[in-house]
């Protein structure tokens, strides 16, 4: 059977067009992709429409990444959130274990890194199967 929709709405959150872009390339053909420049429009977006899963970039203009993850959370806890971000430390790690992120990944992270991730988050939060298999079952 092949779904005619693809099953989740990723937040994408991060203030480098770039980076957003080829995230997009990766995961474009699986989810419905939302975008966001900045923590308050990550905010604003999962405040007005369905978010299933959010990755959110450490450092960010306005609002940090953590700062960001700890107010998407307010709004949908079960969503789970994914920090990226180039400076991993031990202390961001904890801090982002406190404020119930499901992972911290380093930058630049690879594809496969990425997509373990992402489906162990949607397993683990929905009981759901891979969502990288979402045309064919």
């Amino acid at each position: 059977m092949v779904r005619v929709e693809k099953p989740y709405q990723l937040l994408i959150a991060d203030d480098d067009e770039s980076f957003r872009q080829a995230l997009r390339e990766i995961l474009d053909p699986f989810f419905e992709l939302a975008e966001a420049g900045s923590g308050e429009e990550a905010i604003a977006i999962v405040e007005y429409q369905q978010v299933d899963i959010a990755l959110i970039d450490m450092n960010m203009q306005e609002l940090t990444g953590l700062e960001t993850l700890r107010i998407l959370k307010t709004l949908n806890e079960i969503a789970p959130c994914i920090l990226i971000t180039a400076d991993v430390s031990e202390d961001l790690k904890r801090d982002a274990e406190d404020a119930d992120a499901f992972s911290v990944l380093a930058k630049p992270v690879s594809k496969s890194e990425l997509v373990v991730t992402i489906s162990t988050a949607l397993e683990d939060a929905y009981e759901d199967p891979n969502p990288f298999d979402w045309q064919s079952s």
